[in-house]
């Protein structure tokens, strides 16, 4: 993608496409902590790294990541919402069976659902806020 002041622009189009996502760990248990915590957040940077997609704001929280990313059109969500969930289970349940054993008794890691929102130019600072501000205690 090149961008082209606040839009991007290719061959047949101009736009700017960006979606908050939310992902949740099967049952809500919280195991995203520690170098569990770090790793899904590198995973999923590399992951939105090797599709060319920036993230404009990432956070892990116990039990739920959210993401802040700018796509092109010809994207399929859910094919690539899908991509990252196997991505980043695969890794972490080989990286960190233990950890995930006193949790899950099968090769879980994501719940089957997840959450996903097109944002305007002008929420996305109201929400790269309330992303950055996930993982901060009451």
């Amino acid at each position: 993608m090149k961008k082209k002041g606040l839009y991007y622009v290719n061959r047949h189009s101009c736009f700017l496409l960006q979606y908050h996502l939310v992902l949740v760990t099967k049952y809500r248990h919280p195991v995203m902590v520690g170098d569990i915590r770090n790793r899904v957040l590198f995973l999923s940077s590399e992951y939105f790294q090797n599709w060319t997609f920036p993230i404009l704001e990432q956070e892990v929280c116990d039990d739920h990541l959210h993401v802040l990313f700018e796509a092109s059109p010809n994207i399929n969500l859910s094919n690539f919402v899908n991509g990252l969930k196997t991505y980043i289970s695969r890794k972490v349940r080989q990286e960190f069976p233990v950890e995930l054993a006193k949790f899950y008794w099968k090769p879980y890691f994501w719940s089957d659902s997840y959450f996903i929102a097109s944002v305007s130019e002008r929420s996305t600072e109201a929400v790269k806020h309330y992303i950055a501000t996930q993982d901060i205690a009451p």
